[in-house]
């Protein structure tokens, strides 16, 4: 089989959207330790980390040669008084800036983080699968494909959710193994039930005693991921190399974004996070080469 195609997202060097996620840290550094680890094309990370103007944008990419994937955008999907393609449409100009190919939505609760969410009703539902079909068409009107994140804390977390977004709705799927995990998923089962619908994965290894912690409301998420919840691909619970050639034997040809959500207390010391990004991607690797 032919080489995998292996992107980085800035939330493995702890840059999140979420305020008070932690220390956050500079774009060049970052981008320069993504591509100095063999990372070849980067997620935008969350609004501000990187340039809004377009010039700046692609002239920074260049500066690190790496292309532009595509941008996590969490958009509230499920009011129906709320026009989600108002979240959507200055990432999407980022993105189309760019030249990345796919925009990741997530069902937002409207509030920040991602440690409660609440309870939709039938309305809200509708209202919610409704506008990923029109949020997937006005991306793709646009060149791009959107797909749907399954995310702990938003309105898409549990099987039910998934289930209901796949039977509801036409948008693929990002398949991102640690979300799926915590949110009580089985992602090599799911991947093994809906190859067809997985246009986008993020590659994430989970300590799965951690993310039982936070099913039952022992740990907060945001607590979990302080402590250690997402490890290097290789030395958690998810089973990558199982997952990985599924995807592989059913054509998946999109990228494998690796993304181990980090939270810095401050400027790191010695190497930083990059350290794990640099033991992810050799396991990727090294899975993809016995394939």
């Amino acid at each position: 089989m032919s080489r995998i195609r292996i992107a980085g997202a800035p939330i493995s060097w702890g840059v999140c959207e979420v305020p008070g996620w932690g220390f956050q840290l500079e774009a060049d550094r970052v981008l320069a330790e993504m591509r100095g680890v063999g990372v070849t094309a980067t997620e935008l990370g969350p609004d501000g980390f990187l340039p809004a103007d377009a010039e700046e944008l692609k002239s920074l990419l260049r500066k690190h040669d790496l292309a532009c994937v595509g941008g996590f955008v969490p958009a509230v999907l499920h009011d129906a008084h709320h026009d989600p393609a108002h979240d959507l449409a200055g990432p999407l100009e980022s993105l189309c800036a760019a030249g990345a190919g796919v925009v990741v939505l997530a069902a937002a609760t409207g509030a920040d983080g991602y440690d409660s969410r609440p309870v939709l009703d039938e309305d809200q539902w509708s209202t919610l699968l409704a506008n990923l079909d029109r949020l997937a068409a006005i991306v793709a009107a646009r060149g791009l494909l959107a797909v749907l994140h399954p995310h702990v804390g938003t309105m898409v977390e549990t099987r039910a959710d998934v289930d209901r977004v796949l039977a509801g709705s036409s948008i693929p799927l990002c398949l991102d193994t640690g979300h799926l995990l915590i949110g009580g998923t089985d992602p090599l089962e799911l991947t093994k039930a809906v190859p067809s619908r997985i246009a986008h994965v993020h590659l994430k290894d989970v300590d799965a005693a951690l993310a039982a912690k936070v099913q039952s409301g022992e740990l907060s998420y945001t607590e979990a991921v302080k402590i250690g919840m997402y490890t290097p691909l290789g030395t958690g619970d998810v089973d990558i190399a199982g997952i990985v050639s599924v995807l592989r034997n059913n054509g998946f040809d999109g990228w494998y974004v690796l993304e181990q959500d980090t939270i810095l207390d401050g400027e790191p010391c010695g190497e930083g996070p990059v350290g794990d990004v640099l033991a992810s991607v050799t396991h990727l690797n090294a899975v993809t080469a016995s394939a």
